[in-house]
């Protein structure tokens, strides 16, 4: 069995050996390269007054430091507390990988893999990196799925990535016991590097293009002043910063608190163990590609001649280190680690023995046990805050080194051109807010930590932490009679099952247990009328003298008439789709905007920082929580809220888009004739503490007319099959409105010079290279999600954004973009679900008219009203 040798780490530091690996070989992880005992700080300038102080020198703040210097930016500070690389960095396991199963985080991989090639040639310091590719392996048919649907989602991106079989993956790796495994993922170009050589050859770049590495510099104290810029208070002095980028690490919550914010991160300890050499290893003519065991929840990689693998134990072994968060980051802790805890990982040691039997033999020489920090969902939080000016954060990495080289590119670009270069809403530090409590946070570090390997399904759920303080009045209502989604700290309702039927979650690749009960939502809206709770919405309330003209700049469309409502988008510079929001006229210069969940602080942030840049004499109100809204559709909504209100709801006096306050029985809203369902309906907003009483007094009133429940899935079949797009899928920041379809939302032809403007009149006069276009498709039992790879003439020629059932025409509907000359209607195209292509053909979109379009054709044709 694997033995411990006599070298096993107490809570000691690892030495900083200068040993080097022989040529392809990995270097030990106790052996760094680079430079040898460095000095504290080459250091002995100092600055008065910086454009960006980054604070926290480990691998990704000296990345950022390096790509802002290297961009151009003058003044470019970072200050460290002890030395480069303590805390994280210096003790991580180095994996590098193309591999992520989101999207645009593969250009971050990507990125970061492409730097880390060409590093040492610009440094000239060696960095250990070793690309010998790695293999994810699946021993049960559910990861087979899993692979051909990550595959997909990979076609269309820069990242090489094949599913290969038993036999490949054994020439490639030839001490596996192959007897389950059943396929792997490969990913050439994968590997490890050097985290300690890493990041001081980024220092060597980051000095050598001008920017001042500081430290031992501690930062004691953070003052904002009223024109945005920071004191940055040291032991050494005071320097004055244009902008602050925390990129502190464990010690990111400190830094946080200095500002006022309570940044929901958590330390968690990862061990892994190091052989020493293995006969069977050492007589390999080339190195291992690093292993990923997804069943037995570990990695594995050759280290020397031997081995070198960590596991992600269960939630329930796992081990939080949260006395840091009650308590404070031990002063002087940095290169320290804690005392290991083989049992704690036995069962994950035990799995790592039967994959790979030469482990039975070997010997341990090191067990590493050190702190890493998570955020509530494992991934990290980047970018500037809402709610502090100028204060940017790259905190929360989980995998710091696979991630440092991209996002100190994406934050260098984002900070240098006032836009991010890509979407990237999954690490907003804006998707957390006041719900995100301390025991939120370590209930989710907790599961985020054990599911680290667990399939990745389509609509997955996590259910720890929840339910948070952000329920709508709904949800004790609601919660035993649907399957709940969280939405932004939300609850809300994805599917109502009935007696008999089968209430469990259960994810799946293909169809699954809420197909049919979403089928009878759907034909519910569609022939009866239906209620839906959508409190998440992000609610703003924005008034005062500058309103209209702050609006009539953040937005392409025109202002609404009082009384009226639009959908209206904010460009970024470049004329990419920043956000799409309702914008209502409630009274004269006073506004209510909503936007979709996951959006509030994103776009509140936007709002705000164009408002005080521009000097614009506003009061701007987040008013999400204060809020219910209940929706309902169909085409006998008009008849059930009639019954409940003095006020004329008919179609000539409460028009299509129309805002008014009015009594729902007793019951004060804002009633908004619109319905993202397409369908007859209404948006009533009201006090979150009378959503119950509301939502009784509506579902009573439409007994007779057959009212019953519907979610958010239904939803979204009802809105494809509309062609309505969607934020975060059709248009974010990587797309242009144009190409989106939504031209008529853009009004180039308004006086207000808004942003975006000017590039986005570039782009139309250049022409568009894309187009999206609506996709119908005819499958077995699976349904495009979004992000699957569209095929033309035997290449990958573009990708879906968003899909569903249609159960109008009983077949599959999918938004894709693809080349302006495949978008014909007609225009047949093949879609990638689950390893097998599906013929496609472009239809004229809507599939579905909407409820004023038919309207409006009936009352054409002399008919009447429906």
């Amino acid at each position: 069995m694997l033995r411990s040798g006599a070298q096993r780490l107490r809570g000691l530091p690892l030495p900083s050996l200068p040993l080097r690996g022989s040529p392809g070989r990995p270097r030990s992880a106790c052996g760094r390269q680079g430079e040898e005992n460095p000095p504290l700080s080459a250091e002995t300038r100092w600055k008065d007054r910086a454009e960006t102080v980054i604070i926290g020198g480990g691998c990704v703040g000296v990345s950022l430091a390096y790509h802002l210097a290297k961009a151009g930016m003058k003044d470019v500070v970072l200050l460290e507390k002890s030395e480069l690389t303590a805390g994280s960095t210096w003790h991580a396991a180095g994996l590098t990988t193309y591999f992520h199963p989101g999207i645009n985080l593969k250009k971050i991989h990507y990125a970061s893999i492409k730097l880390y090639e060409k590093l040492e040639e610009e440094t000239g310091q060696v960095v250990g990196f070793h690309q010998p590719g790695s293999i994810r392996i699946a021993t049960t048919p559910v990861r087979v799925d899993e692979f051909k649907y990550q595959m997909t989602r990979t076609g269309w991106h820069a990242t090489e990535q094949y599913i290969i079989g038993p036999e490949k993956i054994q020439e490639m790796f030839p001490l596996l016991n192959m007897n389950k495994i059943l396929a792997g993922l490969y990913n050439p170009g994968d590997g490890h590097i050097d985290p300690y050589s890493l990041t001081m050859a980024l220092a060597a770049g980051a000095r050598k293009y001008g920017a001042l590495l500081k430290y031992p510099a501690p930062v004691t104290s953070l003052k904002p002043r009223s024109d945005g810029t920071w004191d940055v208070e040291t032991p050494e002095g005071s320097m004055r910063a244009k902008r602050i980028v925390n990129t502190a690490g464990f010690w990111a919550r400190e830094v946080g608190k200095m500002v006022g914010l309570e940044h929901p991160l958590i330390p968690v300890q990862h061990q892994y163990v190091v052989t020493s050499t293995i006969p069977e290893v050492k007589a390999l003519k080339r190195e291992l590609p690093v292993l990923r065991d997804l069943e037995g929840s570990y990695y594995l990689r050759q280290e020397r001649d031997g081995l070198l693998f960590g596991p992600y134990e269960s939630q329930e072994k796992m081990k939080v280190q949260d006395t840091w968060v009650t308590n404070g980051v031990p002063p002087g802790f940095g290169k320290e680690l804690f005392e290991s805890d083989l049992d704690r990982i036995m069962e994950h040691v035990e799995a790592a023995m039967e994959m790979v039997p030469v482990l039975k033999n070997a010997d341990i020489i090191n067990i590493v046990n050190g702190p890493i920090t998570y955020s509530p969902d494992i991934l990290p939080m980047v970018g500037p805050h809402q709610g502090v000016r100028n204060y940017w954060v790259a905190i929360g990495f989980g995998y710091g080194i696979i991630h440092a080289g991209g996002v100190g590119k994406y934050l260098s670009d984002w900070i240098l051109h006032g836009e991010p270069p890509f979407d990237l809403i999954e690490l907003d530090p804006n998707r957390y807010g006041k719900w995100t409590t301390t025991q939120y946070t370590e209930a989710k570090a907790r599961e985020s930590y054990g599911f680290n390997n667990i399939v990745g399904y389509p609509k997955e759920e996590r259910f720890a932490g929840r339910p948070t303080q952000r329920v709508s009045g709904l949800y004790k209502t609601l919660e035993s009679k649907c399957s709940m989604g969280f939405h932004a700290g939300w609850e809300q309702p994805h599917w109502f099952y009935k007696p008999g039927q089968d209430t469990q979650y259960r994810p799946s690749f293909r169809r699954t247990n809420w197909f049919e009960p979403v089928g009878s939502e759907y034909k519910q809206v569609m022939q009866k009328v239906g209620v839906i709770d959508l409190s998440p919405f992000g609610k703003f309330n924005i008034k005062g003298q500058d309103s209209v003209r702050l609006l009539d700049h953040l937005f392409a469309n025109v202002i609404p008439k009082v009384g009226f409502t639009n959908i209206s988008h904010m460009l970024t510079p470049k004329g990419r789709v920043y956000a799409e929001l309702t914008v209502s006229h409630q009274t004269p210069g006073e506004f209510l905007l909503i936007t979709g969940s996951g959006s509030e602080l994103h776009d509140l942030r936007w709002i705000e920082e164009e408002a005080v840049n521009g000097g614009y004499d506003v009061e701007i109100k987040n008013i999400t929580d204060e809020l219910g809204v209940l929706g309902i559709a169909g085409p006998h909504a008009r008849k059930v809220l009639q019954k409940l209100t003095a006020e004329d709801l008919s179609d000539e006096v409460f028009k299509f888009l129309q805002t008014k306050s009015l009594k729902v029985s007793n019951i004060a809203v804002t009633a908004i004739r619109i319905s993202y369902t397409g369908e007859l309906g209404w948006e009533l907003y009201h006090r979150r503490e009378d959503s119950a009483a509301l939502y009784d007094i509506i579902m009573n009133a439409g007994q007779e007319e057959g009212i019953d429940n519907f979610g958010t899935y239904a939803m979204n079949a009802l809105r494809l099959e509309k062609a309505f797009r969607a934020w975060g899928s059709e248009m974010n920041c990587d797309t242009n409105p144009l190409e989106a379809g939504l031209e008529y939302f853009i009004k180039l032809n308004k006086p207000a010079d808004f942003i975006g403007k000017q590039a986005l009149k570039q782009i139309k006069a250049k022409g568009l290279k894309r187009r999206l276009v609506c996709l119908t498709l005819a499958t077995d039992d699976v349904d495009p999600e979004g992000n699957e790879s569209i095929w033309y003439d035997g290449k990958v020629v573009g990708n879906t954004t968003s899909g569903s059932y249609s159960y109008s025409i009983q077949k599959s509907l999918a938004f894709a973009y693809v080349p302006v000359e495949l978008s014909k209607v007609g225009q047949q195209v093949e879609v990638e679900l689950l390893g097998k292509n599906y013929t496609a053909s472009v239809i004229q979109e809507p599939l579905v008219l909407t409820e004023p379009t038919r309207n409006r054709l009936w009352k054409k044709s002399g008919k009447d009203d429906i």
